[in-house]
């Protein structure tokens, strides 16, 4: 009999070139011996039982069954369907197991030749074929009687290196099994670990059953205590196929077939379980367990798919929530097989929620909304969100985040296709390593990087990985819901935020979190510099949520300036006109500087200026004084830079400096920056601008209200060319030569008032 003792695993992997060694079996291409990682040459036995015992299908239960279906083990499963009545899981307890093996070995009565292999089933996951785990039990080596070997193996638990004795794994001849289950009595909810140990401490009896324990792992790795000492192995195919992965015990130097990852160590056993056994993932084939359990909608009609309770949380002031909230909307997933629930707490929203809400409220099954003055906690409105997807009968359970935008207007659809109890797409930080989930935890459950946490976020590797933390979206399956009530499963927590909450009593309940990269799903909103004391707060995000900033400010046909088979529009000689800005960010500049007020007089004498004097005045409000000079200077360099190279062959400044001069008033900060400044005509104030050359290498001049509707009049006339621009496009610009060949004046505004945003480049 062999007996398992207590290990624990490190989260590391170490790659390795497949080439001869004396390793044994490793599965290396080209290597003759058998591989006993692979599932191609395992033969199922006949002469070895294996048993498990598990009374309800979790998902250590699934991922158990589908470690042995890997290697063609046909386990049988104890107490299937049963309440558990071997106490409580988190004390000592467990001797019904023992009661549940005597029981179903009786049928073998008399039958000395088969082998048992028992192993518990939640947190146990098979390595390798069962061919090789009797080859290495009958190496053990016991005593010899009557020419059969007899012998029982037992796992070893390592707490102050290996210690205790682990009743999860055991294996040996059906007879001397049959006298070590029924060496004693013991109560169901007795402690079998207890009830093993006492056994392997009676000396004569452990001696006369052969007993040993696999100090060396061997066969079993239990992986409680010995972290650093569990290594995942990389196998490189020499022919570019791919790899193959084995667990090591650096140690020990073993490779053990059979890993245990009770208590503290579940954690561990769930990032092994990303790569083991061989042939879950690799490079070449990406994720293959992903496929495991999928289900397709398409198989069905969309009026028989699972009713979804979706719940939204804006719990912080929110850039871009409008676009959010579009993104919401746009999911593709029949809105009458929706419930909506909005929780929002930040007053600053109220008005865009409102009118979402009023808007498309009707299109969804039922929607039930949480406002600020309700004054409900975070952990109240997640927890009532759970109770309203139970209340109506929902299939499904989606909470997302106001700073997770879903991109993929299919993200639902593939979540709920993917089939996992809890499942979340992965979200990042464009250009950032921040995302919606942690691949490990400190000791006091707060975050800590795994090995391929940064492989992942970059997607350098796809899949579906099992995870300790996720948050700003997920999918649950409410079959969780109906299982646990909100004393169990809850948002609740002492001394610890809503989402940690809610994962720690999910890692409780051995329920598995996975995060999915197989595809695009969106990525995360950078909430914090955020400041709604501004007019156009979300004008200011260019620097922190830039691909946000650029959705929804730059013109959808700005890509089209920089398409060499596109000719760019030359309305004059060496003036050219492009797309540039959306209409949105024409109005929020509009509104930004109408909020500031402070126009200047449009005077010779102007205090913003270095030395006071303006020799071409303007009305105009600089860039500086609403804080958004920096934020100009990275357009030109972004957005006008690179046209400007196209169009003005040969010219390259990198970054560009600007200096308002004649056109505008300008603000002299210094000589490698710029002043800037929007225009406003207005009849009665400005109506037009005198005739001039601006003190720049180019000009960039964007309309940013309508010629004809906003206003009438006005344009530019370039007069050596004796050509005018009148017909102006919001969100469009101008850009020509400055200095000496582009002499040109502003003409008369009649009628309205005309926003222009102008900027004099390379003085």
């Amino acid at each position: 009999i062999v007996l398992n003792l207590v290990w624990s695993v490190a989260s590391e992997t170490v790659t390795e070139v497949c080439e001869n060694s004396e390793r044994g079996d490793t599965g290396c291409v080209g290597d003759e011996k058998e591989n006993i990682y692979s599932e191609e040459s395992n033969k199922p036995s006949f002469d070895v039982l294996v048993y498990t015992v598990a009374t309800n299908e979790t998902d250590g239960f699934q991922r158990y069954i589908d470690s042995v279906k890997r290697f063609g083990i046909e386990p049988s499963v104890l107490g299937r369907g049963e309440k558990w009545k071997g106490g409580d899981m988190r004390r000592p307890g467990g001797g019904w197991k023992i009661n549940l093996l005597k029981t179903a070995l009786k049928q073998y009565d008399g039958d000395n030749e088969k082998i048992v292999l028992f192993t518990d089933a939640y947190d146990v996951m098979f390595l390798g074929q069962l061919s090789e785990i009797v080859r290495r039990f009958k190496a053990t080596g016991a005593k010899v009687g009557k020419n059969r070997v007899f012998q029982l193996a037992l796992n070893i638990q390592c707490g102050s290196r290996c210690r205790f004795l682990n009743s999860g794994i055991y294996m040996g001849y059906i007879k001397q099994i049959r006298n070590l289950l029924n060496k004693a009595e013991i109560e169901n909810t007795a402690d079998d670990q207890l009830y093993f140990t006492e056994a392997y401490l009676d000396k004569n009896f452990r001696e006369a059953n052969g007993i040993q324990l696999d100090h060396l792992s061997n066969i079993f790795q239990n992986m409680f205590g010995v972290s650093e000492s569990l290594v995942i192995k990389t196998v490189e195919n020499k022919d570019a196929g791919a790899e193959k992965f084995y667990l090591k015990n650096s140690e020990t130097n073993t490779e053990p077939l059979i890993i245990h990852g009770n208590g503290l160590s579940k954690l561990n056993l769930n990032y092994l379980s990303n790569y083991l056994p061989d042939g879950v993932w690799n490079s070449v084939d990406g994720c293959v367990a992903c496929k495991s359990g999928q289900i397709s909608l398409d198989a069905v009609k969309p009026d028989r798919w699972p009713t979804v309770y979706l719940s939204v949380f804006v719990q912080m002031n929110t850039p871009f929530l409008e676009a959010f909230f579009q993104k919401i909307h746009k999911l593709e997933y029949p809105k009458n097989k929706i419930h909506l629930f909005v929780y929002n707490t930040i007053k600053y929203h109220a008005s865009l929620i409102n009118t979402f809400v009023e808007t498309h409220g009707t299109e969804y099954l039922s929607v039930k909304q949480i406002k600020p003055e309700d004054g409900t906690t975070e952990w109240a409105a997640r927890d009532l969100s759970l109770d309203q997807c139970l209340a109506k009968n929902c299939d499904l359970y989606f909470a997302v985040d106001s700073v997770a935008h879903l991109d993929n207007p299919f993200a639902l659809k593939l979540l709920i296709e993917q089939n996992r109890t809890v499942v979340a797409p992965m979200l990042v930080r464009p250009g950032k390593a921040w995302s919606n989930f942690w691949g490990s935890l400190t000791k006091d459950g707060f975050y800590a990087r795994s090995n391929d946490y940064m492989d992942i976020v970059h997607d350098l590797k796809k899949g579906l990985w099992n995870v300790p933390f996720i948050n700003g979206a997920y999918l649950v399956n409410a079959t969780l819901l109906k299982k646990y009530d909100r004393l169990q499963l809850t948002y609740n927590r002492q001394n610890v935020d809503a989402d940690m909450a809610f994962c720690r009593n999910l890692r409780d309940l051995d329920v598995f979190m996975y995060v999915s990269n197989r595809v695009e799903f969106g990525h995360l909103i950078n909430a914090d510099t955020y400041d709604i004391t501004r007019a156009e707060p979300d004008m200011y995000q260019i620097f922190d949520n830039e691909q946000d900033w650029e959705e929804a400010f730059i013109h959808a046909d700005y890509p089209e300036n920089l398409n060499p088979e596109k000719k760019a529009l030359q309305p004059c000689p060496d003036v050219y006109w492009f797309p540039i800005v959306t209409e949105r960010f024409c109005k929020s500049l509009i509104n930004m500087m109408e909020n500031f007020g402070k126009w200047s007089a449009g005077k010779n004498e102007d205090e913003r200026l270095e030395g006071g004097y303006e020799a071409v005045p303007t009305r105009d409000i600089h860039m500086n004084q609403v804080g958004w000079d920096s934020h100009w200077l990275y357009f030109l360099q972004k957005y006008v830079r690179p046209i400007q190279e196209y169009i003005f062959t040969g010219y390259f400044h990198d970054p560009p400096k600007s200096l308002m001069n004649f056109v505008v008033r300008y603000d002299l900060v210094n000589e490698s920056e710029h002043a800037l400044s929007q225009v406003k005509y207005k009849p009665d104030e400005q109506p037009s601008l005198r005739p001039h050359h601006d003190s720049s290498t180019y000009t960039i001049n964007i309309a940013l209200n309508r010629a004809g509707e906003d206003y009438e009049g006005g344009g530019c006339r370039f007069i050596r060319y004796n050509c005018s621009v009148t017909s102006t496009q919001m969100g469009w610009m101008l850009m020509h030569p400055g200095r000496l060949t582009h002499y040109h004046e502003g003409l008369l505004v009649t009628k309205g008032i005309r926003y222009i945003m102008v900027s004099f480049v390379d003085p």
